[in-house]
């Protein structure tokens, strides 16, 4: 028994992360009562079977082994001894460090065990809220078997190896001069790519950018659910970032890149770019009479943002959060305008996050960045430093990690079993076609009914 293990200061923190780590499901409850608003009213039980589906898949992915790919980073900075084989033989669902209880792992081998524990509950969970992003990109018309199968790939393998390029003190990009701290590159980033390219290949929905013979369109069941959703994302912000900091007691708070900061700081940082995002969002909304923006806002101030929280000032995020909502409508115009129909996850998380992230590098130019406590040399705390340069390669990184298997697989399921649901299907709801039930009723505006249903309802 390692006694160590059990000191109040790793106790107390491993319940701070603890909570964290759970308020990523508040994400992604969020993102399913957003996308229940805004589905027809025939979509509405399969939508939230997919998304609960998709987010389990992830999260078992990164369950079972994905969470090793990150741990790789620290594997290398202190030296183990053929680091590839053990991280995986610690670190994977079966592995000593992952299943043992903190108390019988020796601290010098595993230290703060419970705290590293959680960290992988908290890399299941954030897997979990970005497979249920990428799946609000293509709700209403994406097969379950493509979508599943991306999600768990996406969790085991490709969201980890962005974690570990451009997510931690001692990732390879974090150690050239690349900075993070919400989770920009591996959640809005990646997810944004992933979107874009589904949404390219799948089309948009029948109604959606052009008239449809039999006059289906997509109809919101109740955008009211939009607001409760985004509600449920701004409570589980603060919590979340928690997850994204280094605590050292009677030292120094630290992001998760390893740049000194405070949790006041973060959360007053926070709330800076979430509110005048909202007010922003008001502004747009109110101006295009569009009241998606109104609620959509403040996600977009906080996306922009991302990578200041830890190393901003409140008016630096306040700036920040101002132009996300503006990023986000002109992301929306350009994809409208190449004729795709995304109107969410790629403008509010692509476009504002590669913009945010490359603006960190211009207003924090020069800023400490990398390294862990206890090393030297090239792994020393505050060796690296931040440029545009560096934050323009990870965004190159994560767009490419994301991409090139988005597209592959896209390619696969188009080939053999199909990437989009039939026409028939989409037409009368996936609620029908898929579990024979319709819990929410007819939604008649838009819907497809038989010829004597409409010379009845005439």
């Amino acid at each position: 028994m390692f006694a160590e293990q059990m000191k109040l200061d790793n106790l107390t923190f491993a319940f701070v992360y603890a909570v964290g780590a759970v308020s990523v499901l508040f994400v992604v409850i969020g993102l399913g009562l957003i996308d229940m608003g805004l589905v027809r009213a025939r979509n509405v039980l399969d939508t939230w079977v997919q998304k609960f589906a998709a987010a389990i898949f992830a999260g078992f992915g990164t369950l079972f082994v994905g969470y090793a790919i990150w741990q790789y980073q620290f594997y290398i900075a202190f030296a183990v001894p053929d680091p590839l084989v053990q991280v995986f033989k610690d670190w994977w669902i079966g592995g000593g460090a992952a299943s043992s209880m903190a108390i019988k792992l020796d601290p010098k081998v595993v230290p703060e065990a419970d705290i590293q524990q959680i960290f992988l509950v908290f890399f299941v969970t954030f897997s979990m809220a970005t497979a249920a992003l990428i799946h609000s990109s293509v709700i209403e018309r994406i097969k379950s078997l493509p979508l599943l199968v991306m999600s768990f790939l996406i969790g085991l393998v490709f969201s980890p190896l962005v974690g570990y390029l451009c997510w931690g003190p001692l990732s390879p990009l974090t150690n050239a001069g690349t900075h993070d701290f919400e989770g920009v590159f591996p959640l809005y980033i990646f997810s944004g790519t992933w979107a874009l390219i589904l949404s390219w290949r799948l089309g948009p929905r029948l109604g959606a950018l052009s008239s449809h013979p039999d006059g289906l369109k997509p109809v919101p069941s109740n955008q009211a659910l939009v607001a409760l959703g985004v509600l449920f994302i701004f409570v589980a912000i603060p919590f979340v970032s928690i997850g994204s900091t280094w605590v050292l007691p009677d030292k120094a708070v630290y992001g998760i890149s390893m740049t000194q900061t405070g949790l006041g700081l973060i959360l007053i940082n926070i709330f800076s770019a979430m509110l005048t995002g909202g007010v922003v969002g008001a502004l747009i909304g109110r101006t295009r009479k569009d009241v998606s923006w109104v609620f959509l806002g403040p996600i977009a101030g906080v996306v922009i943002s991302g990578t200041l929280f830890d190393i901003g000032t409140p008016l630096e995020c306040m700036v920040f959060g101002g132009l996300g909502p503006i990023v986000a409508f002109a992301t929306s115009r350009l994809v409208h305008a190449l004729g795709l129909e995304e109107p969410k996850v790629v403008p509010l998380a692509l476009g504002p996050g590669i913009v945010g992230a490359i603006l960190v590098g211009f207003v924090h130019w020069g800023t400490p960045t990398g390294g862990f406590p206890g090393l030297e040399g090239a792994m020393a705390p505050g060796h690296a430093t931040i440029t545009p340069y560096w934050q323009l390669m990870g965004v190159l990184a994560t767009v490419t990690v994301a991409a090139v298997p988005a597209l592959i697989l896209s390619f696969f399921f188009e080939m053999t079993t199909g990437l989009r649901v039939s026409a028939e299907a989409e037409l009368n709801g996936l609620d029908a076609a898929n579990w024979g039930a319709s819990n929410f009723g007819d939604d008649l505006r838009g819907k497809s009914v038989p010829m004597a249903g409409r010379a009845t309802a005439g």
